[in-house]
């Protein structure tokens, strides 16, 4: 049996384990195998068998996967996959040291939230046909998840009795179901009044459910639903950016950094619990502010 057959029947036996102990997709599998069969492609150009590599051989091969371009975050799923099967090796007392456990994990840094401008958001806002009864209960929240941050999921489970429009503030029941009180904003309230009048009623044809936003059926509306409606506005509004209901959570953190709120306030009005989660909007609202200091200032 020659070392190419080795090291296959060697992987192999690991993702078999793998899909066993797991039950690891099959799409998983066949990343993972992918993977594998790269390491032992390389390690037969150094005339080595998978069990013979060390962390020198290990770090050697991940360069050449660098040298390619191959992004930090490939790199570090590769490198959980080749842990993952240098475990299996020593736990078979097929090796006798784990030659991918002092490798540093490669910095990912961390992405930045794509966001909207505030046209963008306009826009967005202005494309429901409010005429139509549907089209009025999404202008309304697509008013109520940009002007209160909200997650999807505390968007479409928002019940009547958690609106209190004399005092203009939501009650909303976020994760671990920890409850906040966000301000609404004079648009939020104006379009609610007028959809609690004009709206829901056609919409629940009198039944006493107590939903905010129901389905036209009168039911509760799925976050899949509003997504897809929510895909076709930004269409309508010819939004050329990919968007999702987190799109406006995004938009209301920056907007509001953008004009000068308070971190702590953000996170409140968030429903973060630690001030680190929004931290990460302050490098949306410095580059805004780099581009208006290049634009205005006389030595930008």
């Amino acid at each position: 049996m020659t070392s190419d057959d080795n090291n296959t029947k060697l992987y192999e036996r690991y993702l078999d384990s793998l899909w066993l102990e797991k039950g690891l997709s099959k799409n998983t599998i066949a990343s993972y195998r992918n993977d594998l069969g790269q390491l032992a492609a390389w390690s037969a150009t150094q005339h080595k068998n998978l069990v013979a590599l060390n962390k020198e051989d290990l770090q050697a091969f991940l360069a050449a996967r660098f040298a390619k371009h191959l992004s930090a975050r490939s790199s570090a799923r590769f490198l959980s996959c080749i842990r993952g099967f240098y475990l299996y090796l020593l736990r078979e007392n097929l090796i006798k040291e784990d030659p991918s456990a002092l490798i540093d994990n490669p910095k990912l840094g961390r992405p930045l939230p794509k966001s909207l401008t505030e046209t963008d958001v306009e826009l967005l806002l202005a494309a429901p046909d409010v005429t139509d009864v549907l089209g009025l209960r999404d202008r309304t929240m697509l008013e109520v998840i940009y002007a209160c941050g909200l997650r999807v999921s505390e968007l479409v489970g928002l019940e009547v009795s958690m609106v209190n429009l004399r005092q203009g503030v939501v009650r909303v029941t976020g994760k671990c179901s920890k409850e906040r009180l966000v301000p609404l904003g004079s648009e939020a309230i104006h379009w609610l009044q007028r959809y609690l009048k004009e709206g829901r009623p056609e919409l629940m044809q009198n039944s006493p459910g107590h939903i905010l936003f129901p389905s036209k059926r009168g039911q509760p509306m799925t976050r899949q639903t509003f997504w897809h409606r929510l895909k076709e506005y930004a269409a309508k509004a010819d939004i050329k950016k990919s968007i999702s209901p987190h799109t406006l959570r995004h938009a209301f953190a920056t907007h509001l950094l953008n004009h000068g709120a308070d971190l702590r306030v953000v996170q409140l009005l968030l429903g973060h619990s630690d001030l680190s989660t929004t931290q990460i909007y302050t490098h949306i609202a410095q580059e805004r502010m780099k581009s208006l200091h290049q634009q205005h200032h006389p030595r930008g």
